[in-house]
């Protein structure tokens, strides 16, 4: 009886350690898988930024609010790269001279072969050439996916929501938004429920966004990820 009674005071014993190990390192596991999975889909956020700010040089500051259209740019899209050479002078700008000026003169000099007109502005030296890169060449590394774009990471196959707005400051000038979001029953699916839902509760409480976002239709922040 005295035995029974010991392997069941044991069995206890050993529950209520594995209780208080479980209560402390619960939430340290939870803390690791989450940053975990957090840095892939920063990381993936981010190269949708660089995509819609490259995106928005093309289209007269506009951003686009499909992944069929950013990843088809980043697919088969070129970028002006512009190599120089030479500096306008202080004397050449005080004259009047720009770098549009310059380059007509130079440009007119090489149909007409007479560089006449070059030599006297002093602009044997200055030279702007444009190459067009790729876009995948240019903002990602060699083997990028572009199509995984779309994808929240740890997120099953879930996408992203992407969405753009387009208005008008008071002055009159155009205000060109847009944000890329998920919420953290997305990305961190399959972890503590308990831990996620106070998470949820925290940023509920704290008047944000329960997830990871770049960029705001609601607030020009010239594309800021949340957790920067």
């Amino acid at each position: 009886m005295k035995t029974a009674f010991n392997i069941v005071l044991g069995l206890c014993a050993a529950a209520l350690v594995y209780i208080c190990y479980a209560s402390i390192m619960g939430p340290i596991d939870f803390e690791e898988a989450k940053q975990h999975r957090e840095k892939a889909v920063i990381s993936r956020l981010i190269d949708i930024r660089k995509a819609q700010m490259e995106f928005r040089t093309l289209h007269k500051g506009q951003y686009t609010a499909s992944f069929d259209t950013l990843i088809t740019f980043v697919k088969t899209q070129k970028l002006p790269f512009v190599s120089k050479e030479g500096v306008l002078s202080d004397k050449q700008l005080e004259d009047g001279m720009t770098e549009r000026k310059a380059m007509a003169l130079i440009n007119k000099a090489k149909k007409t072969n007479n560089w006449k007109e070059v030599e006297a502005a002093g602009l044997m030296n200055f030279k702007r050439d444009t190459t067009w890169v790729a876009v995948m060449d240019t903002l990602f590394p060699r083997g990028f996916n572009a199509d995984s774009l779309r994808y929240v990471p740890f997120g099953g196959g879930a996408q992203f929501e992407m969405a753009v707005k387009n208005d008008t400051a008071k002055s009159g000038a155009p205000i060109f938004l847009f944000e890329v979001r998920t919420p953290y029953d997305t990305y961190l699916n399959g972890l503590d429920k308990q831990e996620v839902a106070n998470l949820k509760d925290v940023q509920t409480k704290l008047g944000k966004y329960c997830g990871l976002m770049v960029g705001s239709i609601e607030t020009p922040n010239n594309g800021a990820g949340n957790w920067e």
